[in-house]
């Protein structure tokens, strides 16, 4: 590893971290997780816990995380369903919306100002939606083709668990595409600028100076193309044998958050 590399991780100032696969999987607390943000609070560096995972809010992934032993702060979590709530709220305040998604994410967008309906809408949004049903779906396509603008809190086509993946969001785009012929006219959560707008607001700090963290390569590590460093941990959805043929590269690879923890103290040694 050169050292251009070790000295640009040594100067990060603020950490963005995935949550599924990369700080818990499932029930259960990654290796260093608690160690990790227990040095992040001791150097005195920002962090923002960054998930795509619409299907729950900020406040019920803090609250998971307290379960699992791990106390942050609500304000610390910056979740896809959020960014969407914000990116429309910016450009389109009080629209109409037919939203595809848990209770949670509905929420999310009343607490917004939105009205939510299935009855002309302006906008169609589609999270990832663990309470789908066929008439849901039906609806959706039905609003799609008839030209209501579409969006998508996130790409993700899988979620990873304990014991593998469940189809996420993406997979409901691919269906619903080759229903309507339609993609997202925006996609929201990483690796997309809308994301990012939301994460430069809630820190105040450069691009160049961040490091996304997480465990899937078109997401997280995808978003070291708008200039930030990059860490995959394995601890998730990507194995070693995935990264010959990726798209994205990494600027690290470790096992997990303790091995990243490892890597950043091997680097202020160097320095």
């Amino acid at each position: 590893m050169s050292a251009p590399r070790l000295d640009r991780l040594s100067q990060t100032r603020a950490f963005l971290l995935d949550l599924d696969g990369t700080i818990f999987l499932g029930e259960r607390l990654l290796p260093g997780a608690a160690e990790f943000f227990c040095y992040l609070d001791e150097r005195g560096l920002q962090y923002l816990i960054l998930s795509n995972n619409s299907s729950r809010t900020r406040l019920e992934y803090a609250q998971k995380l307290r379960r699992l032993g791990l106390d942050l702060p609500e304000d610390q979590f910056l979740i896809s369903g959020e960014a969407t709530a914000l990116y429309l709220k910016k450009r389109h305040p009080g629209a109409r919306l037919y939203v595809v998604g848990t209770p949670a994410l509905e929420e999310e967008f009343a607490r917004q100002g939105f009205t939510l309906t299935d009855d002309s809408p302006d906008f169609a949004v589609l999270g990832f939606d663990t309470t789908l049903t066929y008439a849901k779906l039906r609806r959706l396509c039905e609003l799609l083709a008839g030209g209501t603008p579409y969006i998508a809190t996130h790409p993700d086509v899988n979620c990873p668990t304990e014991s593998g993946f469940m189809p996420d969001i993406g997979s409901v785009i691919a269906l619903v595409a080759a229903s309507t012929g339609r993609k997202p006219d925006v996609i929201v959560g990483k690796p997309n600028r809308p994301m990012l707008e939301a994460v430069q607001a809630k820190l105040g700090v450069p691009v160049e100076q961040m490091c996304m963290v997480g465990d899937r390569l078109y997401t997280d590590i995808a978003l070291g193309q708008t200039g930030c460093a990059t860490v995959l941990v394995l601890s998730g959805e990507t194995r070693r044998e995935d990264l010959p043929a990726a798209a994205w590269q990494p600027d690290y690879i470790v096992d997990n958050l303790a091995g990243l923890l490892n890597l950043i103290h091997g680097t202020r040694r160097l320095g």
